[in-house]
């Protein structure tokens, strides 16, 4: 594995110098069959640090009943080892130029201008080259509106609590907190004046951007969910179409989606355009080109929703290659599914949503006390394949978010 990305980046077999950490998670027996992904997380002058993570995708069956070669093969992977180590190619071995892979949201480059040998660096699949270094904004959903107390000690109800966590997680690297606000006994609420009580424990808090949720929970009308706005957030979120939410069905018709974009404008809000399909791309891209939508866009894939898009590699990709040049994005994604689509995303160069409101757990079995911790992982994983996490101030810049629309007094509703 090592091997081959030395020969794609430099042209030449280098030498492994080094393993920095290895992790062996679980037991890989006589007939499974692993699959490994190889991560350039740093280009230094000679030396190349790299981040590896074996999957076992089958399993060898082990059953005195059955053929010795009987497997099955797993439905969600289970990962076996993880490491990082650092290679050497000598200067002088180094026959390709040093070229520094873009996101897959920039564009690509123009191998016209590059010198010769124009170097044709394609990643087979699993094999990913990652920019030397990128900037990744890392969110908490600290609330949500579906998970209960009875599911989970640690969720936070109260603005105090709220406030608190928030400031956890600011310590931990988040840089945005999506809010969803309760009611006392812990309903799911849109009101403008808890949300505004939030804000502003908030604000006294932390330097945390605020992003609404002009979603609010299945069921909610338009106004009900518009409400939030007048708290005149930084950044509201803007679903961009109907879908199956479980059992229920979450309307986004397309005259409500017009509305509260306008209504997110109107309130000097970025808004982060919430993708659970294919079509609500379109939909965000058809309002864009109306101009009814105004840019910086940010593209929020929600993942693994039962009802919505599936939580694959496969699907992330396609829906990244769907996004304009310069726009940004990231990936959210439910239950088990948090950590590995995530994790896939910092490594494509997107964005992460990590918290309470899409995952309780920081293992099997094993609850997340708050979102904090869950923020504490995607930030060393982000760090340990060459993402630099961003503060709040910088993200602000890379969001297109000109600074704080509302200050700690100001933050309640009138």
């Amino acid at each position: 594995m090592a091997t081959e990305l030395l020969i794609r980046l430099d042209g030449d077999e280098g030498l492994f110098r080094a393993y920095e950490a290895i992790e062996f998670l679980a037991p890989v027996k006589a007939g499974d069959y692993i699959e490994a992904t190889g991560v350039i997380s740093k280009v230094g002058t000679t030396s190349r640090t790299m981040a590896f993570e074996a999957r076992k995708v089958v399993q060898n069956l082990r059953d005195a009943s059955l053929a010795a070669s009987a497997a099955d093969a797993l439905a969600d992977p289970v990962v076996v080892c993880r490491a990082l180590g650092t290679c050497v190619v000598p200067r002088e071995l180094q026959r390709r130029p040093r070229l520094v892979l873009p996101s897959l949201s920039a564009a690509p480059p123009d191998l016209a201008q590059l010198p010769e040998p124009r170097p044709i660096i394609t990643p087979p699949p699993r094999v990913i080259v990652t920019p030397p270094s990128g900037e990744l904004i890392l969110t908490a959903a600290i609330v949500g509106a579906e998970i209960t107390r009875e599911q989970t000690p640690w969720l936070p109800i109260t603005a105090k609590e709220i406030a608190e966590e928030a400031a956890r997680c600011r310590d931990a690297g988040v840089a945005v907190i999506h809010l969803h606000v309760r009611t006392p006994d812990g309903a799911p609420s849109q009101d403008a004046g808890l949300f505004g009580e939030a804000v502003a424990a908030i604000r006294e808090k932390t330097d945390v951007i605020v992003q609404a949720s002009t979603g609010g929970a299945v069921g909610m009308s338009g106004e009900e969910r518009a409400q939030v706005l007048q708290c005149r957030p930084e950044m509201a979120t803007l679903n961009c179409g109907t879908l199956n939410f479980g059992n229920d069905v979450f309307q986004n018709p397309r005259p409500l989606i017009r509305d509260l974009c306008q209504r997110i404008h109107a309130a000097g809000s970025v808004p982060e355009l919430e993708c659970y399909e294919v079509g609500h791309v379109d939909e965000a891209l058809r309002l864009h080109a109306e101009g009814v939508l105004k840019g910086p866009l940010h593209f929020q894939f929600v993942l693994g929703v039962p009802g919505g898009i599936g939580a694959r590699e496969d699907v992330v990709r396609f829906l990244v290659s769907q996004i304009p040049p310069g726009a940004t994005w990231g990936v959210a994604a439910v239950g088990r599914h948090q950590r590995p689509m995530t994790e896939l995303a910092m490594r494509l160069g997107g964005h992460a949503r990590v918290g309470l409101e899409d995952n309780i757990y920081l293992e099997k079995g094993v609850l997340a006390e708050g979102s904090a911790p869950l923020v504490a992982r995607a930030a060393a994983y982000a760090r340990s394949v060459g993402r630099e996490v961003v503060d709040p101030a910088r993200a602000r810049q890379l969001l297109g978010i000109s600074g704080a629309t509302v200050g700690a007094g100001d933050a309640r509703a009138q």
